[in-house]
């Protein structure tokens, strides 16, 4: 434990040294640059930290799916477990993202500089479902760019087999911008938990699922949108439960994981 603390430190270390080396600058460039000009550095931090990750904390990363990639603009649905999360979507956005985050990390200088730059789509929480229609509007923009916008579903960091919570944000864009949605299952909570400094060996993985198609109703992709994450997630997680994992199990995840089969 002490071993595995020290190595997330140093990893931490050279994770914000890397984002704020580079936020700096990008930042700047994108106060005067094109859209979407700025992606090699983009890649440059992303090829980056998977690098800190495997050397620094022993996580790889396996991406699946791409084959079920479409073509052109589309949302990506993404369970969201952990900041690994974010290293999973870049390589299905096509160098044109389009991440829905909260306004605030938007006014954050520098860094919310650099993330319009991308098409980043400002979500005010406060304003609740009053937001919902700048959302939209942002989205429809997005996507007369090509961009292919990523959203997580239940707004938050859930842990492994925690009780689903699917927000209906993604239901409206999905009915409003008539374009495919791909749904993400992964496991990275395993191996970068939420609310913990402490990082462990193994390998997150992401999956892109075949999209859904435009045309469902609007309850009818809320509940199949949640079935195919939360199903393929909850695999993919006794997969590697099965394979032997590096966290400590506690109490909650345990009875999480035994509430889990006996369901």
């Amino acid at each position: 434990m002490i071993v595995q603390t020290i190595r997330s430190l140093i990893f931490y270390v050279f994770f914000i040294g890397i984002t704020t080396l580079l936020a700096i600058p990008m930042g700047l460039y994108s106060l005067v640059a094109p859209k979407f000009s700025g992606y090699p550095i983009v890649w440059l931090w992303y090829q980056s930290n998977l690098l800190f990750l495997r050397l620094f904390v022993g996580i790889k990363s396996k991406i699946e799916g791409e084959e079920n990639l479409p073509d052109g603009p589309f949302i990506i649905a993404s369970k969201h477990q952990s900041d690994w999360d974010i290293f999973a979507l870049l390589p299905a956005t096509g160098r044109r993202p389009s991440f829905i985050a909260k306004k605030q990390l938007l006014d954050i200088p520098f860094f919310g500089w650099a993330a319009r730059n991308f098409h980043t789509i400002s979500v005010n929480r406060k304003r609740g479902r009053e937001a919902l229609p700048q959302m939209i509007e942002q989205s429809k923009e997005a996507i007369k760019h090509d961009c292919r916008i990523v959203i997580y579903p239940e707004g938050t960091r859930k842990a492994p087999l925690a009780d689903p919570n699917y927000k209906w944000g993604v239901v409206k864009l999905y009915t409003e911008l008539n374009i495919p949605v791909v749904p993400v299952a992964l496991t990275s909570g395993l191996y970068w938990p939420r609310n913990s400094h402490v990082l462990w060996p193994g390998t997150a993985r992401a999956r892109y699922l075949k999209p859904i198609q435009p045309g469902l109703s609007s309850d009818e992709f809320h509940a199949e949108l949640q079935r195919v994450i939360e199903t393929e997630t909850d695999k993919m997680i006794f997969e590697d439960l099965e394979k032997g994992i590096s966290l400590p199990i506690s109490d909650a995840f345990q009875a999480r994981i035994e509430a889990r089969k006996s369901a």
